[in-house]
């Protein structure tokens, strides 16, 4: 029988026979005894006063280990470095590692990089700091049998490599009771989290498939996720749309976490409607017996804000000022609710009167499932990735929609200095900083002077003189704001983030990158460009426990892989589709080339074949083109010759309730038309439009990307690299586009429509073998 036509009901375990290779990970049955590292418990337990986000300049994890190592490397033979300590308390271990301990002066060490001045530490970092350095010297003595210790914060400058160091002399028994309040203060909370924890594991191991079927293919799509979660591997996984990939990928991981240890789960997305989506199908999920589930979804930081104008501290903010002293309130009220969609986080923070965006960063401490977008996992900052790392947690990440991770990771990795931010921050700069600025400044017309008489304005190499003035820029920046903490933000700060961005991409320069200096209109600038964002994301992919990234567009598999650095025993699933042959027709319109050169003869032709299809059935019907100008000649030239048909289009820089605005023509009852958009645009994927709501689409081009230089550099550094150059750059990512826009479409089982391929290219054989196997074109007479 052909799995892909049959409808299943869930009966028991319905991955049983999907992974009987692999024997489950017993869980215990009780968490008798709780575990938190001297960092998490001080954070919980001890911060108090003002949130405060001003700048200060803080060491990269590279620098601030090397920093440690220095300041250990000074002290005496006999000093201790790192220090195991571990202690218990009802039912509670405490373990981490202290910075260093003096013997001979009996003084214990936490140890903290900076750059610039110790006095610039914000107050709440500071007694967050003390906080810990009593923790280690409370164990210390507790396990050594010390009457007391010296404790010692010490603050070494990475810039001058001069210590800071800041004493007191504690008694033993004063340092037990601190500890002891702290970790009375954690347990309360830590102990209920573990009990609903408990709930948890029991409630996912019963919980059914929460539809009274799957859906076809929907089965096997969810077996191959949990098999695998289970062995710890990576998934490409290509379904079609209508399946519900976001349900079959969330149950069977849920189910893996059950069974197995994933700490957490990560569903990230690269549009605000997918994480609608995954929403719903928790909320569905925790109907059928995921009450324990805690969820959250994180927003950016610019929506999320409610004083837009204000910056993050104490005197600016009043929702930053005293943000620690009422987030334990604030915590425990977000705590019990399941689903902590943006909607409730803002809520909670309303009525406790703290940051709705750190009260959500504070939640993903004790939320099992995070809806977020890709950057809080991938970005080179990302909060998600920084976060399971320190807390060491076992992570599975679902990635939908992957196949805009590319392009989106590309952005991520690539940095622009333009001349207008170095003209409106010319006059802010102090002296020092000025200065750096202009050498930075000459060192960019050094390099790009390297690209006279070349076809292109790129640059294979950065150039030493060019990384250095990037750096002293970056620090004589730092130094200045971090002696003026308090200064306003401006075009100087702006310009300094710039820097910072780019000079951070720059350290990891390689054949992964390139210096571009083509001018963005009428502004000259640098850019420094990803081409394959491969070397940046294999760490990230690495890290996490498992991982599927999931997409009606992942063809061909080693494209996705290559690009995006996944492991070589990444496994693939390409899912059947549920759509039958006769339910769109699929039209190729011959000898017509929309081809740059050839529009202007071809498209009087174009015009007249949407024309025929929409007299043939009228409908709404979606047309995509390639370009906003090609759009705007073709949607010209079909009220030219055929006036009577509705019309509508997308223009450049729509705002939300504009876009909103073209979607609903196609909801409006009775109406129909056509909708111009652009192929690889907001409209071409993401727009959910059933039935009668669209009958038909048009696709003018293969959506290629345009030959430029830069595009021409990358095809070059993708053949050297995977030879397989003009695939990986022009034509994979162009036909994605247009099966994304086609598949607009059919929607479900029940729809039927006509898809028209306007352009001769789309009938050779290098582009017929990517399209849907499902698809069945016949050469139109037109």
């Amino acid at each position: 029988m052909d799995e892909s036509n049959t409808t299943h009901r869930p009966t028991g375990h319905v991955y049983s026979s999907g992974v009987s290779e692999v024997a489950p990970i017993p869980l215990p049955e009780s968490a008798s005894e709780l575990t938190v590292s001297v960092r998490r418990l001080c954070a919980f337990a001890a911060q108090a006063g003002d949130l405060d986000l001003r700048f200060t300049p803080a060491p990269s994890a590279l620098e601030g280990m090397a920093g440690h190592r220095r300041v250990q490397a000074a002290r005496g033979a006999d000093y201790e470095a790192e220090v195991a300590l571990e202690w218990r308390f009802e039912g509670l271990r405490v373990r981490g590692r202290a910075d260093g301990f003096d013997p001979r002066a009996q003084r214990l060490e936490e140890i903290k990089t900076c750059r610039g001045s110790a006095d610039a530490v914000k107050p709440n970092q500071r007694a967050l700091h003390w906080a810990q350095a009593r923790a280690y010297a409370a164990i210390l003595c507790i396990e050594r049998s010390f009457p007391g210790l010296r404790v010692a914060l010490v603050y070494f400058d990475l810039e001058s490599e001069t210590e800071t160091v800041l004493e007191e002399q504690l008694d033993a028994q004063a340092l037990h009771e601190e500890l002891q309040s702290l970790a009375r203060r954690y347990l309360g909370w830590a102990r209920a989290r573990a009990q609903r924890a408990e709930a948890l594991v029991a409630a996912l191991r019963a919980m059914p498939f929460p539809r009274a079927a799957f859906r076809p293919g929907q089965l096997e799509l969810s077996r191959r996720i949990y098999q695998a979660a289970v062995a710890r591997r990576c998934l490409l996984a290509q379904a079609p749309t209508g399946i519900g990939k976001t349900l079959a990928s969330l149950y069977p991981l849920l189910k893996a976490r059950a069974q197995h240890r994933i700490d957490k789960i990560y569903f990230l997305t690269a549009k605000t409607p997918g994480r609608a989506v995954a929403l719903e199908a928790l909320r569905e999920l925790g109907a059928k017996g995921a009450h324990d589930l805690r969820v959250l979804e994180i927003e950016a930081r610019e929506s999320a804000c409610v004083h837009p104008g204000a910056a993050c501290h104490g005197e600016a903010c009043p929702l930053a000022r005293g943000f620690y002293d009422r987030l334990p309130a604030a915590r425990e009220a977000a705590a019990v609710i399941p689903i902590l969609d943006r909607a409730s986080i803002s809520k909670v923070a309303a009525e406790h009167e703290v940051c709705p965006y750190f009260l959500a960063q504070e939640m993903a401490h004790w939320c099992d499932l995070v809806v977020g977008d890709f950057n809080y996992y991938f970005h080179p900052s990302a909060f998600l990735h920084v976060l399971a790392r320190e807390e060491e947690w076992q992570v599975s990440l679902l990635v939908d929609e992957a196949h805009n991770l590319p392009d989106r990771a590309r952005a991520m990795y690539s940095a622009e200095l333009s001349e207008a931010s170095f003209d409106a921050a010319r006059t802010l700069a102090p002296p020092a900083a000025a200065r750096a600025l202009k050498v930075l400044r000459t060192e960019w017309r050094r390099a790009e002077a390297q690209c006279e008489g070349a076809e292109a304005l790129l640059l294979d190499n950065l150039p030493d003189a060019l990384l250095f003035a990037l750096r002293d820029a970056a620090a004589c920046l730092a130094e200045h704001f971090n002696a003026h903490p308090k200064l306003p933000q401006g075009p100087l700060h702006a310009l300094f983030f710039e820097v910072l961005q780019f000079a951070r991409l720059a350290e990891s320069f390689g054949e992964h990158s390139v210096l571009d200096f083509s001018p963005a209109g009428d502004t000259r600038q640098i850019a420094l460009r990803n081409l394959i964002p491969a070397p940046f994301l294999r760490p990230r992919f690495a890290a996490a426990r498992s991982c599927v990234c999931f997409s009606g567009t992942l063809s061909p598999f080693d494209f996705y892989r290559d690009t995006l650095g996944l492991p070589d025993n990444t496994a693939t699933v390409d899912i059947d589709s549920p759509f039958k042959t006769r339910q769109l027709e699929v039209r190729l319109a011959g000898a017509l080339s929309t081809r740059l050169d050839d529009r202007p003869r071809s498209l009087a032709r174009l015009v007249d074949i949407l024309a025929a299809q929409y007299e043939r059935r009228p409908g709404n019907y979606l047309a995509f083109f390639s370009s906003f100008d090609y759009l705007d000649m073709a949607a010209d030239a079909l009220a030219a010759r055929h006036a009577g048909i509705p019309c509508w289009r997308q223009r450049r820089g729509m705002r939300a309730d504009e876009r909103a605005g073209f979607v609903e023509r196609f909801r409006t009852a009775g109406g129909s038309g056509i909708g111009f958009a652009v192929l690889g645009g907001i409209f071409g994927e993401g727009v959910d439009l059933p039935g009668e709501q669209l009958v038909g689409a048009f696709i003018a081009t293969l959506g290629l990307p345009q030959h430029d230089p830069l595009n021409e550099r990358m095809r070059e550094r993708m053949e050297e690299r995977f030879g397989n150059g003009y695939a990986y750059t022009y034509l994979y990512p162009g036909i994605r586009k247009v099966v994304q826009a086609a598949g607009r479409v059919i929607r479900s089982e029940s729809d039927e429509g006509v898809l028209w391929l306007l352009d001769e290219r789309f009938a050779r054989p290098e582009v017929a073998r990517l399209l849907p196997a499902w698809w069945a074109p016949t050469q139109a007479r037109t």
